[in-house]
């Protein structure tokens, strides 16, 4: 029982928690991305002109963070940089699509702008590319100061 009230954490128990959290946050952004690409063969494609970017541009970029970013998240490369094009749309999202909308419509934007930032700051965790890739890096720096 005190094992559930324990606030000592282990490494392996967060390194899990992060990939769950990785895993499960792009593959729900992944599903709001890919009907979005269908939209590009739309004549004239329709979608919102966000910021003035024009139509095309505006859906690139929302496809870009939704389904782009999200397999890198999913994978764990490039965690860090690929959460901020995801931030960006959510704040987007959020406080510009939604911001006339009951706060029922934006919670869910804000749910994944949270989730994003925990990413940000955390990163990617042991079991990802960014750990395998790095790892070598690492083991090269520490060699080279020897």
């Amino acid at each position: 029982m005190m094992k559930l009230f324990s606030t000592n954490l282990s490494a392996k128990s967060i390194n899990i928690s992060l990939l769950i959290m990785r895993i499960g946050i792009a593959l729900l952004m992944f599903t709001h991305g890919i009907p979005k690409i269908q939209k590009l063969s739309e004549d004239p494609v329709q979608f919102m002109d966000l910021l003035g970017l024009g139509t095309t541009v505006s859906l690139c970029l929302a496809i870009f963070g939704e389904v782009v970013c999200s397999i890198l998240v999913m994978l764990g490369l490039g965690t860090r940089l690929a959460v901020i094009p995801s931030m960006i749309t959510m704040l987007v999202a959020v406080f510009h699509v939604h911001i006339a909308d009951p706060f029922v419509k934006q919670e869910m934007g804000l749910h994944y702008l949270l989730t994003y930032t925990a990413l940000f700051i955390m990163g990617s965790g042991r079991y990802s590319l960014d750990h395998y890739l790095f790892a070598k890096a690492r083991l090269n720096c520490k060699a080279a100061r020897s």
